[in-house]
């Protein structure tokens, strides 16, 4: 190490030395020739001002004239600073446009009954209610401490239960008996134009749903989608321990290729009431970070596009996978399904464990589940009248075969169609680009010092040509470096040393 460190040594030495010979051979520029090069610049230099410093002879002009410059640097370094701090604050405009249109796409509506079940499937299985509770626990949190130990006894005794398969065969379906009417902006509708799927209210059904191979368009406002609905609710039940109280209909407004979403925006229309929902199309552009809080580069891989349910969805679906090695059949996927059993024992437990450390988080940039770059939303407003009038209550009464007080407490009547043939976008828009913020401090530069991008150069161009000027001067009056006191036995060692390096 210590010869090690002879050799650096002798390296640096040697290099310093070269430097210097070579410096010697260029002496510095004068005194006079560097007053020479300052006064030139001064005089030929685009930045305004400093000529007049130079080259006046009256001491007041030329303090009056630095002032004005120092003046003028002051407020163009003040001003320019305020830019950038504005520019590094990601500010952001809302601009709201609405544009009309010649026809527009219908949504997709998802109907559900608010009784689940049929009356004499669940009449010796009250259980059902609960254990369909804790399966809907993945889209919406429910406890279950205290039906735990009934829950238990269930499970011992009903190995292969399948609450799926019971909920598919004995929940609410839909056939000629349950959709009275259906028509579509002025043609039929039938149950096969309906899509079965699950959600929290059991057996739901969407009609324009994504399968379909071109999306319904409607080409006039006022006129959409009209439904008239038995709900039979003598054949359905549900249990009121769990908060299900009502009798009718809910359904949704979404996207068609977004799942529907019933929490917080489920539209509920009572037996005997005769729904009018307007509808009107959103769409909002967010930026991405830092001046929104999307994130472009989040792709969902059972969703068409991205949605920040349909985001919570799949991060619940990917934990639960990964912690129980089965995969709940509400959420989406292609794992093995969830029997019962894991449903207590696993699938419970891990929700409340995302949901106590916060693994599947929405909102912003950095959460799991942002906000779409994005999104349509389907604004609605609706108005209710008493169905039906005492003429049309015996004309449905006839046609039917049904008593009064049958169509008074069954039937549901909705109507869902647009209010105006236009869409309202929301857009994000970055309030500064770079290019606007280069014009602007080229604007602040030439507005106080008459200075431009050459001006820039010019100056960078003087600074380092007096720093180069300056480190040479502090080269050439370098104390020489101080020689090492060899002892006279390591001589012949250290010399080796050297050559060797």
């Amino acid at each position: 190490m210590e010869l090690f460190g002879k050799c650096i040594g002798f390296d640096a030495r040697g290099l310093l030395e070269k430097i210097r010979l070579y410096l010697t051979r260029k002496p510095l520029p004068s005194l006079e020739e560097r007053k020479k090069f300052d006064h030139e610049f001064a005089t030929s230099t685009s930045f305004h001002g400093l000529h007049h410093i130079v080259q006046t002879r009256s001491r007041i002009r030329k303090v009056l004239w630095m002032l004005v410059v120092l003046g003028s640097i002051t407020i163009v370094a003040w001003q320019i600073w305020n830019r950038f701090t504005n520019y590094f604050s990601w500010p952001t405009t809302t601009s709201i446009v609405v544009q009309y249109v010649e026809n527009i796409e219908f949504p997709a509506v998802t109907f559900c009954n608010l009784n689940r079940f049929q009356a004499h499937a669940v009449a010796n299985l009250s259980i059902v209610f609960f254990l369909w509770s804790i399966v809907a626990g993945v889209l919406r949190t429910f406890t279950i401490d205290k039906f735990s130990q009934e829950l238990t006894d269930f499970l011992q005794g009903h190995q292969n239960f399948s609450i799926k398969e019971f909920t598919r065969n004995n929940g609410f379906y839909l056939n000629n008996s349950t959709l009275l009417e259906c028509d579509f902006f002025g043609q039929p509708c039938y149950p096969e134009d309906f899509e079965h799927v699950f959600t929290e209210y059991g057996n739901c059904f969407t009609f324009n749903h994504m399968d379909l191979p071109a999306r319904r368009r409607v080409s006039l406002s006022g006129r959409g989608l009209s439904i008239l609905f038995d709900i039979k609710q003598a054949q359905f039940t549900d249990d009121p321990t769990f908060g299900f109280l009502d009798a009718g209909i809910i359904y949704v407004v979404h996207s068609p290729k977004e799942p529907p979403r019933f929490d917080g925006l489920g539209l509920s229309t009572p037996v005997g009431m005769h729904a009018h929902a307007a509808i009107s199309q959103q769409k909002t552009v967010i930026q991405e970070y830092p001046w929104g809080e999307c994130n472009p580069n989040i792709k969902l891989q059972h969703h068409k596009i991205y949605s920040t349910y349909g985001c919570l969805q799949e991060c619940k679906a990917r934990h639960i996978q990964d912690k129980c090695g089965c995969l709940p059949f509400l959420l989406p996927g292609n794992g093995t399904e969830c029997d019962l059993q894991k449903f207590y024992n696993c699938v419970s437990p891990a929700l409340y464990n995302i949901e106590q450390m916060g693994l599947c988080t929405v909102g912003t940039h950095n959460s799991t589940c942002p906000v779409p770059c994005e999104e349509t939303d389907y604004p609605t407003t609706v108005t209710y009248s008493s169905f039906v009038n005492e003429k049309a209550l015996k004309f449905l009464s006839t046609k039917l075969k049904r008593s009064p007080e049958y169509v008074r407490e069954n039937l549901v009547y909705i109507d869902i169609k647009y209010h105006n043939l236009n869409y309202k976008m929301t857009r994000q828009q970055k309030a500064r680009s770079v290019s606007e913020l280069l014009a602007d401090v080229g604007g602040q530069l030439g507005l106080f010092c008459g200075a431009s991008m050459i001006t820039v150069i010019e100056i960078v161009e003087y600074v380092f040509t007096n720093f180069c000027w300056l480190c040479i001067f502090l080269l050439l009056k370098a104390p020489e470096m101080p020689q090492w006191n060899i002892p006279a036995q390591n001589e012949q060692t250290d010399k080796k040393g050297i050559q060797e390096c």
